[in-house]
C-alpha cells in the first residue's frame, strides 16, 4: 500500500511540472506567475518524496533544488509587490 501512495505521489509531480511547462510553452501561463510557480514547487516536492522513499538520492537533491527555484522566484515576486 504504501508503494502505491509514493507512486500516485511521484506521477502528481510528474503531471504538475509537465502540467507548467506546457501551460508555459502555449503562453496561457507566464513564467512570473503564481501559478507556474506553485506547479514547480508541488511538482518538485512530490518528486522528491518519492525519490528519496526510493533511496534516490542525486534525484531527490534535483528535484528539492527544482522546488526551492521555485520557493525563491515566488518568494521574490511577493517581495515585489
Amino acid at each position: 500500500m504504501n508503494q502505491i501512495i509514493f507512486t500516485s505521489i511521484g506521477w502528481l509531480g510528474v503531471a504538475l511540472c509537465t502540467v507548467g511547462y506546457l501551460l508555459l510553452s502555449v503562453k496561457m501561463i507566464k513564467a512570473e506567475s503564481w501559478t507556474f510557480q506553485a506547479f514547480n514547487i508541488v511538482g518538485g516536492l512530490c518528486l522528491a518524496a518519492t525519490a528519496v522513499n526510493s533511496h534516490d538520492i542525486p534525484n531527490a537533491a534535483a528535484n528539492l533544488l527544482w522546488m526551492f527555484i521555485g520557493v525563491y522566484a515566488l518568494g521574490r515576486q511577493l517581495r515585489s509587490r
